[in-house]
């Protein structure tokens, strides 16, 4: 966790009251923010009362949850500071080790030439006249002699044992006789029993011993056969010599030189390389370093240096190995989208590196940055491959709906009765789409921890609007747009002719959106992830409050099905209004010429109303069937069909303006006929349960519209109008007749009523024309 998204994170959760700064100091950086907790005399209790003196329990929960979010900030600042500077601080301690070994050939220089000063002056000495008898004098020089000769004695036999305990490599004895040395050396030095020619050769002796040794221990750590016990044993006694550091990277050297063995002995043909192989090459590699872990551990400890050194090595095999499986494996994978082998291959190495957590070592973070790159490639290769297959298959697809073939891979939370379907049905092409977009889930969900839940659903997102673009080209209209002629011109689909087949366009993409890809995406979404295994199943209402992301995505999806739907419904609106020879089957003449009549009209719905139920009432029994379970969407379409043509004539000025300002202006009768239509449309679209509000608002100003423009012409148009109720019955009567359900048999009439013109006769003919 960076700085910014610290920032970002205490924005949300810390309170007003806790945060009493400026907004320029909620910008400051990670280092500022935390020089408070820097100081020496820092204070915690003081800083807490200081904060919390006039805050209440909620607030004081969030104070709580910014300092947590500030410790996990400032680890993870100190984390990279740390990681940052590994290189740093393996080069200074050698450059440490190396001066202190400058030291001590110095040291012994100096000690070199003091002993021989030391010698000269005691050759030249002249002795001070003796002031006891000769005799006295003669015993003294006979006692130091003899016990020089026994120091001289214990020197020479304590070199030929050093001399057979390295010759027969007996590095214990060896070092315990160093020891031994050393200890008499410092003995003598203290008590001046020797002299400084042979002290001094005694230090040298030990420490042209000890180098020796020690070149022996490391060509021994060198040998590819020693392992185990015997490479910790000679590194250990490396480290007794004072040779520490060098005797760690030995230790790594070691190991370094059996990873790279059994690696060179795992090479296979081309043709093996896979799952398999990944997983023989990271259990080799992870497996040593783990031992090297090991090994370290207990010879060296936790010093930092060691520690430091042990993670430089270890990010290093790391990379090596991700480049060795980058070559061998996921860049063949990606390059042909092959995603559930790569998917695979990193699925195993983080499952084997997560494993070394344990020991502190977190080498996850080097195979993400590494493996990222080819696995964003694989998943773009993927996506495009599903696009260009469902684009093939949608230039053959008749736009039949069918069963969800046997074997079908649905999301493991999807089941048939979860969709509110006994038997989900789509097209060859929705069915193609959905397999391979539910295989392409399932692989990146190996993948959860390169986090690309994200970009995964943005590109399944893409690819559906490529699919309902598909579709839209599917509809006979969609190619007079010169706009989708310009998009679609390289994508040749299959034309949607009939009402059922353009439905079945819509039924596609409302059960992709509404309900088999949003429970195929459940499982990337990372406040999903967060349920493990081990965790209490989470209440339905806590599942839905926390998955924002996916009402989104989902809404997301829902938009592009509404491109669809308006497509469909511009496309029967077109239909339904324009003629084959250019003009509409409604305008204002059908109104305004009806005064000019003599004869009493027979009351009936207009022609292109009459059109449009028999049109929506043939979509309606369509919809029925092939929206099971989802009624709500045949609703919400045939709403916003009934709605395009409406707003079409509100929305037509030259209809309006023949109806109010002529050439012949609107009549009782044109108005009469005018609000019979608009009734009529009220009522069916209210028995379909699909009047929605705005439509009958526009209804409603049409005839207000309508009333206006009689009015103008000094009409009262009231006193022309029946009652509402008449309109309702021709309605009703309209819609029998046109269904088939009618029965005049037994109707008495009063021909005095405004349906007096409505015989039986007259209106099936209506119904027959």
């Amino acid at each position: 966790m960076d700085s910014s998204t610290f920032t970002s994170l205490s924005r949300g959760s810390f309170s007003s009251s806790v945060e009493d700064s400026s907004e320029s100091e909620v910008n400051l950086t990670l280092s500022d923010r935390i020089k408070v907790f820097k100081t020496s005399n820092f204070d915690p209790d003081a800083y807490v009362t200081s904060k919390c003196r006039t805050m209440n329990e909620k607030e004081i929960r969030h104070l709580c949850s910014y300092l947590v979010e500030l410790k996990k900030a400032s680890a993870e600042e100190m984390r990279k500071s740390v990681y940052a500077n590994y290189g740093a601080f393996i080069r200074t301690s050698r450059e440490i080790s190396d001066l202190e070994g400058q030291l001590l050939s110095m040291r012994n220089l100096l000690s070199t030439q003091a002993a021989l000063v030391h010698g000269l002056s005691e050759g030249v000495h002249i002795d001070s006249l003796s002031t006891g008898p000769e005799d006295s004098a003669g015993e003294d020089v006979l006692y130091e002699n003899k016990e020089l000769s026994n120091i001289e004695n214990w020197l020479v036999e304590f070199l030929d044992t050093l001399e057979v305990l390295l010759s027969e490599r007996r590095v214990d004895e060896a070092l315990a006789a160093l020891d031994e040395g050393e200890s008499m050396a410092k003995e003598a030095k203290e008590r001046q029993t020797l002299s400084q020619t042979i002290l001094l050769s005694l230090e040298t002796t030990i420490t042209e011993q000890r180098q020796k040794l020690a070149d022996q221990l490391a060509e021994t750590t060198c040998q590819p056969s020693t392992r185990g016990v015997e490479l910790r044993s000679a590194v250990l006694a490396l480290k007794k010599l004072g040779d520490g550091p060098r005797a760690h990277t030995l230790l790594l050297n070691s190991h370094k030189q059996k990873l790279q063995g059994n690696m060179q002995s795992l090479r296979p043909s081309n043709a093996s390389y896979g799952a398999a192989y990944t997983a023989s090459l990271s259990q080799i590699v992870f497996s040593t370093i783990a031992q090297a872990a090991s090994d370290s551990l207990a010879v060296f400890g936790e010093e930092p240096a060691y520690t430091s050194e042990l993670v430089t090595w270890a990010v290093k095999q790391t990379e090596a190995f991700a480049l060795i499986l980058k070559r061998h494996v996921l860049a063949s994978s990606a390059a042909v989208g092959g995603l559930r082998v790569a998917a695979e291959c990193v699925h195993i190495c983080l499952a084997h590196s997560s494993l070394l957590e344990a020991r502190g070592l977190s080498l996850s973070p080097v195979l993400l940055r590494l493996f990222r790159p080819l696995i964003e490639q694989a998943i773009n290769d993927n996506l495009k491959r599903i696009e260009q297959s469902c684009a093939a298959l949608a230039a053959a697809d008749d736009w039949v709906l069918t069963c969800l073939p046997a074997g079908t891979r649905l999301a493991s939370s999807t089941s048939l009765s979860s969709v509110n379907l006994s038997q989900p049905k789509l097209s060859s092409s929705a069915h193609r789409f959905n397999s391979m977009v539910q295989e392409f889930l399932e692989d990146v969900c190996l993948l959860e921890s390169l986090q690309l839940d994200v970009s995964t659903l943005e590109g399944v997102l893409q690819v559906f609007n490529s699919y309902v673009n598909l579709l839209i080209n599917a509809l006979p209209s969609s190619m007079d747009n010169e706009e989708d002629t310009e998009v679609y011109a390289n994508k040749i689909v299959r034309m949607a002719e009939t009402e059922a087949q353009q439905i079945a366009l819509l039924a596609n993409a409302s059960l992709l959106a509404d309900e088999l890809l949003p429970r195929a995406a459940m499982k990337l979404l990372p406040l999903q992830q967060t349920n493990r295994m081990d965790e209490p199943p989470r209440r339905g209402s806590d599942r839905q409050s926390r998955l924002p992301e996916q009402r989104e995505w989902k809404r997301r999806l829902q938009r592009s099905v509404d491109r669809l739907r308006d497509s469909f419904c511009r496309h029967h609106a077109l239909e339904l209004i324009f003629l084959d020879d250019g003009d509409t089957s409604i305008n204002a003449q059908m109104y305004t010429y009806m005064d000019d009549n003599t004869d009493e009209p027979e009351w009936f719905p207009s022609p292109i109303f009459q059109v449009l139920f028999a049109k929506l009432t043939r979509m309606a029994s369509i919809a029925t069937d092939m929206f099971v379970g989802r009624e709500r969407f045949a609703t919400v379409l045939l709403m916003r069909l009934t709605e395009t043509v409406i707003l079409w004539l509100s929305e037509d000025q030259s209809f309006w303006e023949d109806i109010e300002e002529g050439p012949k202006p609107l009549g009782p009768l044109g108005l009469q006929q005018l609000y019979l239509d608009m009734e009529f449309v009220i009522l069916f679209s209210s028995q379909g349960r699909y009047l929605s509000r705005n439509l009958h608002q526009v209804i409603k100003n049409i005839i207000g519209r309508a009333i206006d423009s009689v009015a103008a012409t000094g009409m009262d148009p009231y006193s022309v109008l029946p009652e509402d109720d008449w309109f309702a019955e021709v309605a009703q009567i309209a819609i029998k007749v046109l269904t088939g359900k009618a029965n005049f048999g037994n109707v008495d009439r009063d021909v005095t009523s405004p349906t007096a013109s409505i015989s039986a006769t007259s209106v099936f003919s209506h119904g027959s024309n």
